[in-house]
């Protein structure tokens, strides 16, 4: 079994660099994908309450035998139930359709900044820290200007920043914004969904020079920027060869031919203009 390395966070708490996300994966096709990836060596699994397979990811990780303390398991709060009394409810409920009596990590999904709930939000994160219900609390899609409204507010400085970031979209000003407040940078979509990413004459030439597919020299890139990933796939033998990404080493050379190709091209939303509730 492939062994993934870990980030420890500003709290000390240990998370797999690589973990597995079921983003747009039916609940009925998700249980299949979770069993299949904790039988491939993945222990870190990343869903949210929107993605409405939290149920489907529970029944994988009871069914798979697994202790509970080897594995960490991610959720993400909708923007629709931000604010202090709905997020400590709708924290509930995704631990109930989970099937879990505590959270390693949980992330406000989006800022929302027409809502302007996420400081009371962030406020109701830090009492289910405080409380033990969660091993770590975290912000996703956050830019530096959202997560400094945290820092004046609150008392605990989130732990991750799970953002869109891939060669296309390398979020320089985040990720240096991040590492110099200690909070560690979680990349979504690693791969560019529904970009020509993977077809790119760079990683495609690299691809042969280390008899890699595409997939795994992008994921490789990822990791040897410290940066988290949680690729997704359905399909057992994809599922696979993305956690086999350990045994190689980019060169810097080749590393930084990556870096070359971004575009500030974004696969997902605006942080600065997602309001969906």
């Amino acid at each position: 079994m492939t062994s993934v390395p870990t980030v420890k966070l500003n709290n000390d708490v240990e998370m797999p660099q690589l973990g597995f996300g079921v983003f747009q994966v039916p609940d009925a096709e998700t249980t299949a994908a979770v069993k299949a990836a904790l039988e491939a060596g993945y222990r870190s699994i990343d869903t949210a309450a929107i993605y409405g397979n939290e149920a489907g990811v529970g029944k994988a990780i009871t069914e798979s035998g697994i202790p509970r303390d080897e594995l960490f398991v991610t959720t993400k709060l909708w923007n629709a139930d931000q604010g202090y009394d709905s997020t400590l409810k709708a924290f509930d409920e995704s631990l109930a359709k989970l099937g879990l009596d505590r959270l390693d990590l949980y992330l406000i999904h989006w800022p929302a900044p027409e809502l302007d709930r996420y400081v009371d939000t962030w406020k109701a994160f830090e009492k289910l820290y405080a409380d033990g219900r969660v091993r770590a609390i975290g912000v996703s899609n956050f830019q530096p200007e959202h997560l400094e409204r945290l820092f004046d507010a609150g008392s605990v400085v989130p732990a991750v920043n799970q953002v869109e970031v891939h060669p296309y979209l390398q979020q320089q000003r985040v990720r240096e914004f991040d590492a110099a407040h200690g909070i560690a940078t979680e990349a979504w979509s690693p791969l560019a969904k529904g970009g020509d990413l993977l077809g790119e004459p760079a990683v495609a030439a690299l691809a042969r020079k280390y008899g890699r597919s595409p997939a795994q020299i992008v994921l490789r890139w990822h990791l040897q920027r410290d940066t988290i990933v949680i690729p997704k796939s359905v399909t057992p033998s994809r599922i696979a060869e993305n956690l086999d990404v350990f045994g190689f080493t980019l060169t810097d050379e080749d590393a930084a031919s990556l870096s070359t190709l971004e575009r500030g091209l974004r696969t997902g939303p605006d942080p600065d203009t997602f309001n969906a509730a």
